[in-house]
């Protein structure tokens, strides 16, 4: 049997319906001939997968309808791709979530950290969330730099006891606050989505909130929320939902088939780009849990060689003094052009940091030393007040692809 999150067989009506809808897209109907029945997993597992491109192409053609409410468009991506598109209902499937996960409770206030960025829903998903739970909302929204001190002192002083965030946020916020000296002792939950954990969040939230544990998401523009996870689970462990059917297939590639009949995404054996394996996890929970292990688009093409960019990151955020790193990649007509390595660093960063790096990269990897052997210029290592952002969304990805001039 291929290895799937759910057993013995679920009900697949609802990828029976998705596979009559994807074949009749032109682009996509030879794709799909022979396959007629999808009765077992293992009718799923011998289904070709759905990538973005290929999901965008359906979405075009089928422009799905909500049948009980208005229908919400939302994208995602393009820092190193092109852009994902997804439909929700106006409820954002939250009910399902708030079924099986319940980190937030009446008495709890809120603070929705999620920017509401052009097109991108996890501020809306997050506040349709809060609302089953009845609890208060402090809807903030995107906030810059300069104004986290006067909004983290009314945060203090309101008692907020949960906040929400994509981990780049939720970094600055309580880097701004540990650096400052600002303290929320009422905080006790840090809810997030979208990306990664980071360990930099245990180590400030130590310091500024001590009581606070974190409550994860995992899940995509696409599929919505897949997994969640508990402050008893590790951070990279996520219990698939039950709605969510979930493929670890080659090189640990995770392909998700919905099984909520409210989809208006045709996600059948939809790859995402994100690997896993199922585990047991230590909170005892029943059924097996998912170990994200990250994502398998970040090896880059640099020059006809395969960049490993999730090692150069943690080579360079294990230096003295770093505290995030980021890989910028410039194209020109379709090549790169030059690849940087960008440091946040604090003030214990010692002198020359930045070139003594470089040589080491340099050195130590076999892309770089060979891509770059005629114009070693066009590789370079920075210290930078602050890396590259998403405007909509403020998170910080640690791959960005830009097109040069």
């Amino acid at each position: 049997m291929t290895d799937f999150s759910l057993s013995p067989d679920p009900d697949l009506r609802v990828p029976q319906r998705t596979l009559e809808r994807l074949k009749t897209v032109p682009a996509l109907a030879l794709r799909y001939a022979g396959h007629d029945k999808i009765l077992s997993l293992r009718d799923v597992a011998a289904l070709p997968t759905l990538v973005k491109d290929e999901l965008n192409v359906a979405l075009a053609h089928l422009r799905p309808r909500a049948e009980h409410g208005a229908t919400w468009l939302f994208q995602s991506g393009g820092s190193t791709g092109a852009p994902k598109v997804g439909h929700a209902p106006t409820g954002f499937y939250m009910t399902g979530v708030h079924a099986q996960w319940r980190p937030l409770d009446r008495d709890d206030v809120f603070v929705n950290g999620w920017g509401a960025g052009r097109m991108w829903g996890a501020h809306f998903l997050a506040a349709a969330f809060a609302d089953l739970s009845g609890c208060e909302v402090i809807a903030l929204g995107s906030v810059t730099r300069d104004e986290y001190g006067d909004w983290l002192s009314f945060l203090a002083a309101r008692g907020v006891t949960a906040f929400g965030g994509t981990p780049s946020v939720l970094r600055l916020w309580f880097a701004h606050a540990r650096a400052t000296g600002v303290r929320l002792p009422s905080l006790r939950k840090v809810l997030w989505l979208g990306e990664a954990w980071h360990p930099q969040l245990d180590e400030d939230l130590a310091v500024v909130a001590p009581d606070a544990r974190r409550w994860g998401m995992f899940g995509s523009t696409e599929t919505w929320v897949a997994g969640t996870n508990t402050p008893d689970c590790p951070a990279d462990v996520f219990h698939p939902l039950p709605e969510q059917l979930v493929h670890v297939g080659e090189d640990e590639l995770l392909d998700f088939t919905t099984l909520n009949p409210d989809m208006l995404n045709p996600v059948l054996r939809y790859r995402t780009g994100d690997a896993g394996r199922f585990v047991a996890c230590p909170c005892g929970a029943e059924g097996r849990a998912l170990r994200i292990l990250g994502r398998r688009d970040s090896v880059v093409q640099v020059r006809g060689l395969g960049l490993h960019v999730d090692d150069i990151v943690a080579q360079a955020e294990r230096e003295p003094g770093v505290s995030r790193a980021q890989v910028v990649v410039t194209e020109q007509r379709g090549r790169v052009a030059t690849v940087e390595v960008l440091l946040l660093a604090g003030g214990d960063a010692p002198p020359g940091l930045a070139e003594r790096l470089r040589r080491d990269l340099m050195a130590a990897t076999f892309t770089l030393s060979t891509a770059f052997q005629h114009d070693p210029e066009s590789f370079r290592v920075r210290v930078v007040d602050a890396l590259v952002s998403n405007e909509r969304t403020g998170k910080t990805a640690s791959f960005v692809v830009r097109e040069g001039s």
